[in-house]
């Protein structure tokens, strides 16, 4: 599982705290924005979770000067291009991304385009197309969960052809990531145990994946450490924010350690059934983790036993005898899905979830083979292989 070369990069300025939107007017002022736009979405601002924002800039005589909220939940090529002329109308200098993964992902596209011009992003697809920086871009998450807000990576749907466009380059890195726990404090439950979930995920599968590093596993395991303190605290206290800073600061480390060290088959799995069956992503990791964990679980045995430590604590670890700390991690994982379904009814199998039919089955495991996510899965898998994990999935 070691490897003699790796690289890890992460130049994203990361500013976290109970007071840390108030910066936002400073950090702009030093790359030269003065008339932002913020992009975002109706339940956002619904939850009122722009006021402090605009309130942070205007306290600072910082205009900002256009609000966009209408992105959805997959954002298409059209809302890009949408925005983008709206950015251009207004005159605006730089972008100012608040909410979840589709917010911050179509903030990334729009920036492309009003950086680089044109009106269709999808001459922009794929790596290594980007050659230049682009507008100065600041991303504050309102969930704790894709560490979208520390990735090189947007995913945009292309509904005309009914695919999804992915995006690819350190230029779409945010100059900075603000890390507010008030952003999070209105979370309803199963949202927050979806996205912790999928922090989690994200860690787990950096942390035993095969591209994964010194560097990434520091940062996986400081994520796992934080998520198992801290979710269930939450989720009794919504309004803990120091448990939802840590869940937040847990997000974002989890993020940076799987865009080094890249992740796998849940990824995969979870990437074509929101596909083809339309599921919320962190529900979708949350549900395969331990089934998958099960699958390579002969090939990172090492690693995942090490996990136990973070997700159990020291003196579970110690009582644990060395050949099995493997299987009480995944022991430990499945309690905590356990108790959040007890908490917010978190479906723990797909059955559970009343959206997917078994007769769809065949179709994820074929979409999940053609997923980029699954070269880096420590055990290579078939599509009997992919059809019999989402078996054990299915109830």
């Amino acid at each position: 599982m070691s490897s003699t070369f790796y690289e890890f990069f992460c130049p994203v300025k990361v500013i976290a705290g109970k007071a840390a939107l108030e910066h936002i007017p400073y950090e702009l002022a030093g790359l030269g924005g003065k008339r932002p736009m913020i992009i975002t979405d109706k339940g956002v601002r619904a939850a009122g979770l722009l006021e402090p924002v605009i309130a942070a800039c205007e306290e600072s005589d910082l205009d900002i000067a256009s609000v966009y909220d209408d992105v959805p939940p997959d954002s298409s090529k059209a809302v890009v291009r949408d925005i983008a002329g709206v950015y251009r109308q207004e005159k605006c200098d730089a972008i100012i991304a608040v909410g979840g993964g589709s917010a911050i992902d179509t903030a990334k596209a729009v920036n492309i385009l009003v950086s680089e011009g044109g009106d269709d992003i999808a001459a922009y697809a794929g790596a290594g197309v980007l050659k230049r920086p682009l507008k100065p871009f600041f991303v504050v998450p309102t969930t704790a969960g894709t560490g979208s807000e520390v990735t090189a990576v947007a995913v945009i749907a292309d509904t005309e052809k009914s695919v999804k466009l992915p995006f690819t380059s350190s230029f779409l890195l945010p100059n900075a990531a603000i890390i507010d726990p008030r952003m999070t404090l209105t979370l309803p439950p199963h949202i927050t145990a979806a996205t912790a979930m999928d922090a989690l995920t994200h860690a787990t599968e950096a942390f035993t994946c095969m591209a994964k590093n010194p560097l990434s596993d520091a940062y996986a395991t400081a994520a796992v450490k934080k998520i198992s303190h801290s979710l269930l605290a939450v989720m009794d206290n919504p309004k803990d924010t120091d448990g939802r800073l840590e869940l937040a600061q847990a997000s974002t480390m989890a993020g940076i350690a799987f865009s080094n060290s890249m992740v796998g088959l849940v990824h995969a799995l979870g990437h074509a059934t929101g596909a083809i069956c339309h599921l919320p992503h962190g529900l979708c990791m949350s549900i395969y983790m331990p089934y998958v964990l099960e699958y390579n679980l002969e090939t990172i045995r090492e690693p995942l036993g090490e996990l136990l430590l973070y997700l159990d604590g020291p003196e579970a670890y110690a009582a644990t005898p060395a050949n099995r700390r493997a299987e009480a991690a995944i022991s430990a994982i499945r309690r905590l899905r356990d108790a959040l379904y007890k908490k917010c009814q978190l479906p723990r199998t797909l059955k559970e979830t009343g959206k997917v039919d078994e007769s769809q089955l065949d179709d994820i495991a074929a979409l999940a083979l053609d997923d980029g996510s699954i070269m880096f899965n420590p055990r290579e898998a078939s599509l009997e292989d992919a059809r019999a994990v989402l078996q054990k999935a299915w109830a």
